[in-house]
């Protein structure tokens, strides 16, 4: 009885309360649908239960909720960027395009809605159009990371290293701690055969994310292009010790100790290598090198 006394603002409060990972998301669900049962324009809990939702991939019932707001905000362009992502996500492309041309059309320098035309157009395979979006979404706002970061990734992924490169460096004036661009610029001045550049970068995000299991490996990976074997063996050890199943990791270990002394190594230090081979056969059956390799130590 003392629940049907709450008013839907209450019912909305009580809902946020329980809107995080603290609490199972039905009980947020259930306050949320309370609010709208005694006042169903109560736009904010549609908003939320859709976010939830989405979380839950009950896609359906997103669409419901954000569809919804648009009926009620015909003029709201988050509205329409929020149907948008549901439609995308449940890969009706030309729906999701449709909503962020709505958004668009309803606030042209909404660098939000040309971000999302630039993700359909990339799904959609339509290149030429998603730098377009991507150069719009920069030049509304220059100072924004996303959007350069964006394009960055885009270049890099067609083996545009110069442009990518640009854009990287662009994102890290703007961002110095942005760790992905940092990752990204070290495989490219690997790349181009820059070690200096390349150690400089993965250093910096290991300053930024000590725990980057990859980032150690990487780092071992341009120490023995430089021959440094004892740098690149403690890189590819702290790699393993972060991450135990980091495959590349132990491969490139087992690999380096194997060449230091093919023909002369001790019986415990054989042994130990063909285990470590013997854990990358497990985690990955085609990797043949290491299937290759164990077959030389023990012949």
């Amino acid at each position: 009885m003392k629940d049907n006394k709450k008013t839907a603002r209450e019912w909305f409060m009580e809902g946020l309360k329980y809107d995080t990972v603290e609490y199972p998301s039905d009980t947020a669900i259930d306050a949320y649908e309370k609010c709208i049962k005694l006042d169903d324009t109560f736009g904010d809990a549609h908003i939320n239960l859709g976010f939830i939702y989405l979380q839950k991939d009950d896609f359906d019932r997103a669409e419901e909720c954000f569809h919804k707001i648009v009926m009620m905000s015909p003029d709201n362009p988050e509205a329409y960027n929020n149907l948008g992502y549901v439609y995308e996500r449940m890969e009706r492309l030309g729906s999701a395009k449709q909503m962020f041309e709505k958004s668009l059309e309803l606030k042209p320098g909404d660098a939000e809605a040309l971000i999302n035309l630039a993700h359909i157009a990339d799904l959609q395979g339509n290149y030429q159009e998603v730098i377009e979006y991507y150069k719009k979404a920069i030049s509304i706002d220059p100072g924004a990371v996303h959007p350069k970061f964006c394009l960055a990734l885009l270049y890099d992924r067609y083996d545009m290293f110069d442009e990518a490169m640009e854009y990287y460096q662009q994102v890290l004036e703007l961002d110095p701690k942005h760790v992905k661009a940092l990752f990204n610029s070290g495989i490219l001045y690997c790349h181009n055969g820059n070690y200096q550049e390349t150690i400089k970068s993965y250093r910096r995000v290991l300053e930024l994310n000590p725990g980057n299991s990859q980032a150690w490996n990487n780092l071992g990976s341009v120490y023995e292009e430089m021959k440094n074997y004892e740098e690149a063996i403690a890189a590819y050890q702290k790699s393993i010790s972060l991450n135990s199943f980091q495959e590349e990791a132990h491969f490139n270990l087992a690999r380096i100790e194997y060449l230091q002394n093919p023909s002369g190594l001790d019986i415990n230090k054989k042994k130990e290598i063909i285990q470590r081979l013997q854990f990358v056969s497990s985690i990955n059956p085609k990797h043949t090198i290491a299937k290759q390799l164990i077959h030389k130590l023990r012949n």
